[in-house]
């Protein structure tokens, strides 16, 4: 059987643990399903499910809500790694957590915030501007938690559409009562602006969004042990997690054994001989 190649692997990854998330977490920021006049169809195409090689266009202008000047997805990212959150800025209930839990699992990577990875957070409403992006980050500390790690971003409606439509991510609104219907996903991006993870922001630990960051960052992150768990751990679709593998850790134990039992062999040999 051919061996699948490693890039074919990477998007299937990604797009099943997408679909996961997409099932798990669907948001309506504002309203709880019920209060929402959407119909089943329109929450059933609420989700992440990103084509072969996506990636985000990192030409893409937005504004800078810290600073209210235009700038570019690329230019937010800083060459690095980035946790891009799609997120309403003006719901409280949901994507508020969100935010501060991914901030979390961010320091508690180990990693530098700035300067090996950036939290990316763009606005899905246009109507919303610079001031609700910064009154978010105010609310739960994250601006001032992360510093140069977190970037806020507001575009227009054109821009946000080009931006999910590159990755897959479906959302749908109801205009009557004011809400989006969103997945609670945060998409991992490599420094050139490719899908490299599709991470659940609301069950996200530093370990495991560390791991991703090495691989998304291609040994250009990270240390020798965190290669060395990769070949322990991988990335489990189905969860959102990193989990061990059993398979490779019961081969490496197996064949430390023979090693051991070999190289026992070979001492009591040698010893055997001088005895004679």
């Amino acid at each position: 059987m051919p061996e699948v190649p490693r890039t074919d692997r990477r998007d299937r990854a990604v797009r099943g643990a997408a679909s996961i998330l997409a099932l798990a977490f669907t948001l309506l920021c504002g309203l709880t399903p019920a209060q929402a006049r959407l119909t089943r169809a329109e929450m059933s195409a609420v989700a992440v499910a990103p084509p072969p090689g996506a990636r985000a266009p990192t030409d893409l202008a937005f504004v800078d809500a810290a600073s209210g000047r235009p700038t570019s997805l690329g230019a937010a990212m800083g060459n690095r790694p980035a946790l891009l959150l799609p997120i309403d800025y003006t719901c409280g209930n949901v994507c508020d957590p969100m935010v501060s839990l991914s901030a979390a699992a961010l320091r508690a990577t180990g990693l530098r915030p700035g300067d090996d990875l950036r939290l990316v957070l763009v606005g899905l409403d246009p109507r919303d501007g610079p001031d609700a992006a910064r009154a978010l980050l105010a609310r739960d500390g994250t601006g001032e938690a992360l510093g140069e790690g977190v970037r806020a971003l507001v575009g227009e409606q054109g821009t946000i559409d080009r931006l999910t439509g590159a990755l897959g991510y479906s959302l749908t609104s109801d205009r009557e009562t004011d809400a989006i219907a969103h997945p609670a996903a945060a998409l991992l991006l490599a420094p050139d602006g490719r899908l490299a993870r599709v991470l659940s922001p609301l069950a996200l630990i530093g370990r495991d969004l560390r791991l991703a960051v090495v691989e998304a960052g291609e040994s250009r992150i990270g240390n020798l042990a965190d290669r060395f768990t990769l070949l322990c751990y991988g990335f489990d679709a189905a969860t959102g997690m990193y989990t061990p593998l059993i398979r490779r850790i019961l081969t490496g134990a197996a064949l430390l054994t023979i090693l051991a039992i070999a190289g026992g062999v070979l001492i009591l040999a040698r010893m055997s001989r001088r005895a004679v």
